[in-house]
């Protein structure tokens, strides 16, 4: 994940030196017949005017780094908060747009399906096809986790991993997920929202840090109380949850692409020991560390 961030951060850099107008700039690492998944890197920040967009084909978007606001003209729930481990979804003749009010990039690994395969995918995978997602998105759910770093390790550089075969089990995952999620109303300030933002931007980047929520509240200048209730009204988890998850993410998708001891993984992803870093792993990802690694075929834990 460390590497993600960084390129976004590059090409942050590259912006700030040559000035004008932030912009999103995909590039295809694979595509077939229905399918494609682009590495999208933005550059857009608070100085730059949103504009209204159009999804054509179904879209699952995991966000890698950075975060955003995404809304969509005919949601209920307002804007959503878009930080890394949640997935943006959208769905043909969806008019939408995406904003940075409170900080500068972000990096998603889109996946684009034309409507009958994505149809057809999610039908096959049981519970009807979906038509239409409910929701703007889903936070960084524990069922997710799996695929999500699958994803991320692809994108790092694994070789291993087929994008068509994570293509498919990314659309059953998240229709399946979505069906049962339930819908999410936030009724959250301008200055809130802001105010968490910037409490998400430095846990991605400190996720080492020592970050105790009177920690995080001090930052985002709220009580405890009030920003434990805005923070999980707004990511749709807790802040202990949610560097958790980014912890262990991080950790599997270093698994994936890094040869390095399981110790030492451990240790950076935060935990005292070994011991207490595998009831967590496995209690994310359904088996340990050094099966998650040997088996490279990951399913989601239920």
């Amino acid at each position: 994940m460390a590497k993600i961030a960084i390129d976004l951060k590059r090409a942050l850099e590259r912006q700030a030196e040559h000035g004008g107008p932030g912009r999103a700039e995909a590039r295809v690492l694979a595509r077939g017949h229905g399918w494609a998944v682009e590495d999208v890197v933005c550059t857009s920040g608070p100085q730059d005017r949103p504009f209204e967009e159009r999804h054509d084909e179904f879209v699952i978007a995991i966000v890698t780094a950075g975060s955003f606001q995404y809304r969509a003209s005919c949601s209920r729930t307002g804007r959503e908060i878009m930080t890394p481990g949640s997935l943006l979804l959208g769905h043909p003749a969806q008019h939408f747009e995406c904003g940075h009010e409170h900080g500068a990039g972000d990096r998603c690994l889109s996946f684009r399906y034309a409507p009958d395969y994505f149809e057809k995918l999610t039908a096959d995978g049981g519970g009807g096809a979906t038509t239409a997602f409910r929701s703007l998105r889903l936070p960084p759910l524990r069922a997710m986790s799996p695929v999500v770093a699958r994803a991320c390790a692809a994108l790092a550089g694994s070789s291993d991993i087929v994008w068509e075969e994570l293509g498919v089990q990314l659309a059953v995952e998240t229709a399946h997920a979505e069906r049962h999620a339930a819908p999410v109303r936030n009724v959250v300030t301008p200055a809130a929202v802001a105010r968490v933002t910037r409490t998400l931007r430095m846990i991605e980047r400190q996720p080492d840090a020592r970050l105790t929520l009177g920690t995080l509240a001090r930052e985002a200048a709220l009580s405890p109380y009030h920003f434990l209730r805005t923070f999980e009204s707004l990511t749709g988890v807790t802040p202990h949850q949610y560097i958790r998850r980014l912890r262990l993410r991080d950790a599997a998708t270093r698994l994936i692409v890094e040869p390095g001891k399981v110790l030492d993984l451990a240790l950076d992803a935060g935990f005292g020991d070994v011991s207490n870093f595998n009831r967590a792993f496995r209690a994310e990802f359904g088996v340990n560390p050094r099966a998650y690694r040997s088996t490279g075929n990951h399913q989601a834990h239920t």
